[in-house]
Formats: structure tokens, C-alpha cells, sequence
């Protein structure tokens, strides 16, 4: 089978074909999702804006109440409930992919996001979040045995410090491996439960297959979100306010990329 993006991998146990893509695909759905934000700019702003103030807002409260560590961990794991987050975003892309204009209200009151099945993925997503929580906890717990209570004392502690190292390494290889498991489980089936109507383990496993499929460019594309989602965290959650719109549009492009339309296309291909 010849790579490229029209290859299709044919479909299992009733499920919908995967593509194959190449490593230039990532970069082609940031283009795109560029292209479309031009064409909605004022509601994904708007969206962004909204995004951007509750990280502040929570991170501020954070941050007042001398938790520091929590700031961290809260920020890192965002990732992992971000694709509930930007279900008004895959709900753009496919107004804009049809050629219509999306409003804000259209993205924000969604009838196919109040379903049974997203709320399980929700649900799936925030025990994740929650035991991302729980190890950071624990790889914090067992690096030292003092309690850092500003972002100042916590930083020199992390940066300055053999124990600090230690948590670093230890953290980012257990943080690394929950966040690309849920990466796996979540990085077509959002955008597949919104425009399918599909049950949530059917999506799942479309997830699953897609990132197996292509493992390398998925990894570059796991790691452009990671690197994205920190730089709006270096900036204080100002650059969500564009960052969050451009990567929830480069997402529904991803699923439309990595999805096929017809079952009939893998018999086609």
C-alpha cells in the first residue's frame, strides 16, 4: 500500500476506515484551521477569550492561595479535558467545512454535546485528569519532604535542586505517558461523536486505530499541541485566546484527515 493521505486501512468490526497520512499532515491542518479562524474570527476569539479567562481566573486563585504546586499540575493536565472543551470549535469547523458562518451561540449550545455518550467520554477524561492529579501528588511527595508555598520557592525548588530534578524527569515520564494514552483515546473521537452521532466505545476505538495507524505523524502531533499549550501557559493564558480556537479548528481537520467518510472507500482503495 502506497502512503499518502487517500489511503485507507480498511475497517473492522463495523467501524468506520482510517486513513493513512504523512508527517507533513499536522502542519497542513494548522494551516487550514488558520484559514478557517479568518472566516469565524470574532466567535472563536470570543471562545478563546472565554477559555482564557477561566485558566487565569483559576490559576490567580491558585496562585493568591500560595498553591503552587497545584498551578502546575492544574495547568499541565489541562490538556486532558481540553477536547470536551472544544466541542463549539469541532461544531465551526463543520459549519465552516459546509459553507456556512458559525455564530457564537451555535458553538456554545450544542444539543449533540449534551449526549450520553460525550458525557462518558467527559466523564473518562476527568478521572484521568484526576489521577494525572493524584500521581503529580505523589512524585511531588516523594521528592522532598518540605511543603513549597509560593511560585518563587517552588521554582528554585524544581530548577535548583537534585530532588527537584528528580521530580522533573519522574513527572514528565509519567505525565508524558497518561497525557499520549489520553491523547490515543481522544484525538478523533470528540470531533466523531459530535458529527457521527457514533457510540463512545465505536469512537474510541476509530481513536485507537487512527493513532496506530500513523503512529509517528500523531506523535508530532501530540507534541505541536503540548508545545502550543505551553507556550499559552509561558504567556500567562493570554495567547488561549488565539491558541485554543486554532487548535480546536486543526482538530476537527485532524478527524475529517484521519476518518474516512464511507466504509465503501476501503473496498474503493
Amino acid at each position: 500500500m502506497k502512503k499518502g493521505r487517500e489511503d485507507v486501512m480498511t475497517s473492522t468490526l463495523g467501524l468506520p476506515p482510517v486513513r493513512l497520512i504523512g508527517f507533513g499532515a499536522p502542519f497542513g491542518w494548522l494551516a487550514g484551521a488558520l484559514g478557517d479562524m479568518g472566516r469565524a474570527l470574532v466567535p472563536c476569539l470570543i471562545y478563546g477569550l472565554g477559555m482564557a479567562a477561566v485558566s487565569i481566573g483559576i490559576c490567580y486563585a491558585l496562585y493568591s492561595s500560595n498553591m503552587a504546586f497545584w498551578a502546575l499540575t492544574l495547568t499541565l493536565g489541562f490538556v486532558f479535558v481540553a477536547p470536551m472543551l472544544a466541542m463549539g470549535l469541532y461544531e465551526a469547523g463543520r459549519r465552516l467545512e459546509r459553507g456556512e458562518k458559525p455564530r457564537l451561540g451555535e458553538m456554545l449550545l450544542l444539543p449533540s454535546a449534551f449526549r450520553q455518550d460525550t458525557a462518558y467520554l467527559g466523564l473518562a477524561l476527568l478521572l484521568i485528569y484526576l489521577l494525572w492529579g493524584r500521581f503529580a501528588q505523589v512524585v511531588y511527595g516523594l521528592s522532598t519532604y518540605q511543603s513549597h508555598r509560593t511560585i518563587a520557592e517552588f521554582t528554585r525548588f524544581a530548577l535548583e535542586t537534585g530532588e527537584g530534578h528528580n521530580m522533573l524527569i519522574t513527572g514528565t515520564i509519567v505525565g508524558g505517558a497518561i497525557a499520549f494514552f489520553t491523547f490515543t483515546l481522544v484525538v478523533v473521537t470528540a470531533p466523531m461523536l459530535l458529527d457521527r452521532q457514533a457510540n463512545v466505545f465505536a469512537a474510541t476505538a476509530t481513536s485507537f486505530r487512527a493513532v496506530a495507524a500513523n503512529p509517528g505523524p500523531m506523535l508530532l502531533w501530540a507534541a505541536i499541541i503540548v508545545v502550543l499549550m505551553l507556550l499559552t501557559a509561558a504567556t500567562g493564558f493570554l495567547a488561549m485566546i488565539v491558541v485554543f480556537p486554532w487548535l480546536g479548528l486543526a482538530s476537527w481537520r485532524a478527524y475529517r484527515a484521519l476518518v474516512a467518510e464511507e466504509v465503501g472507500l476501503a473496498a474503493a482503495a
